[in-house]
């Protein structure tokens, strides 16, 4: 399922005016789902996917631990790739699917997670 959320973030992000650099971005800290640009700032995209309420919101699944993996692999990417002086932040897709693969609500969360 995450493979598919993530591909149905893409998508909507993009309709958004969202350039997407690099998908499954992996660095010593963990996975970036996909690394973008809205408006010349760098944005880093998590994106979680539930196909129902028996675990909570998908926003709900982040974490402190996987916030703190975040915001460290972010800081790696930008120093990986000369990007330390730039404006960014991390946005968060929410996406939960229902039957048939159909989606129920996707919700882009910006700056969701504090740096």
């Amino acid at each position: 399922m995450g493979k598919h959320g993530e591909s149905l973030a893409k998508r909507h992000l993009e309709s958004m005016g969202y350039r997407v650099l690099k998908a499954n971005h992996r660095s010593p800290s963990g996975e970036i789902d996909l690394v973008t640009e809205k408006d010349g700032t760098l944005v880093f995209v998590e994106v979680r996917t539930r196909t129902g309420a028996s675990f909570g919101p998908p926003e709900e699944s982040v974490t402190v631990k996987k916030r703190d993996h975040l915001v460290a692999a972010a800081q790696e990417y930008m120093q990986a790739t000369g990007a330390e002086g730039r404006e960014w932040r991390i946005d968060l897709v929410a996406i939960v699917m229902g039957r048939g693969g159909r989606i129920k609500r996707l919700d882009v969360l910006p700056n969701a997670v504090e740096l």
